[in-house]
């Protein structure tokens, strides 16, 4: 059975990070929300009164009777199946532990625009969201950015993957950050490539792979958008 995933129709957000992954390994697998009555579907079982282990919030993965939620912990289930993780026990907890840093980052990228509160619109709170993007720019992206690329630089299999020897979920993941980053933040990320020439020469390798590169032409790939995690407002922009 192919597996099911559930996101929201119309964004990459968060569904991003496990899309990348079954398109890499050519899995079968179905984006349930962008299926007719999809979101229905989605909805009632988020809201099911009965349902066991029901998930917070998408994105969520059905494997059979299976359902796992949150994209490090969908991540480090499908990591094995999908040939997508280390080989070597021990390691999967690091690759883990690095998905988790992730995770924290892509939620201080989502606090930039939405700096006070998710029910809130953008433009409610935009003079704190340039605040809070100024800092994010100037503090957030090099702590983070320059911690993966010593994460590269120090891996002892050789800095072209973040764990191991081998490509896993979190080189993907990495892909799609930087990607995510360029799109939101042009003006800030134009040296990007000087900066963290580590980091830019995995996502380079990422994008030419022949499952990804497929996938990004495709009609599968959602373009970035202004409802998603990664969201360009010029006004929050800014040279670093």
């Amino acid at each position: 059975m192919p597996y099911e995933l559930y996101y929201w129709d119309g964004l990459q957000g968060r569904g991003e990070f496990v899309r990348l992954a079954l398109e890499e390994a050519g899995a079968e697998y179905m984006d349930v929300a962008r299926q007719s009555d999809g979101t229905a579907a989605m909805m009632k079982l988020l809201k099911s009164k009965s349902a066991p282990y029901i998930p917070f919030a998408p994105p969520f993965l059905k494997d059979g009777d299976l359902i796992v939620s949150h994209v490090a912990n969908i991540l480090f289930y499908l990591g094995p199946k999908l040939d997508l993780a280390p080989e070597d026990e021990p390691l999967r907890f690091i690759a883990n532990g690095l998905q988790l840093t992730i995770t924290d980052f892509v939620a201080e990228v989502h606090d930039t625009h939405h700096p006070l509160s998710t029910n809130l619109y953008f433009e409610d709170q935009k003079e704190a969201a340039k605040q809070r993007s100024a800092d994010f720019i100037e503090h957030r992206i090099p702590k983070f950015m320059g911690y993966f690329e010593r994460v590269l630089e120090q891996n002892p299999d050789g800095k072209k993957h973040a764990v191991g020897n081998r490509l896993s979920y979190v080189d993907l993941s990495l892909f799609q950050i930087i990607e995510g980053l360029h799109y939101a933040f042009p003006r800030a990320t134009k040296r990007f490539g000087e900066r963290y020439p580590a980091l830019t020469a995995l996502h380079d390798a990422v994008e030419n792979r022949a499952n990804i590169k497929k996938y990004l032409a495709s009609d599968r790939r959602l373009d970035f958008n202004e409802s998603g995690v990664f969201r360009h407002y010029p006004e929050l922009d800014q040279d670093a």
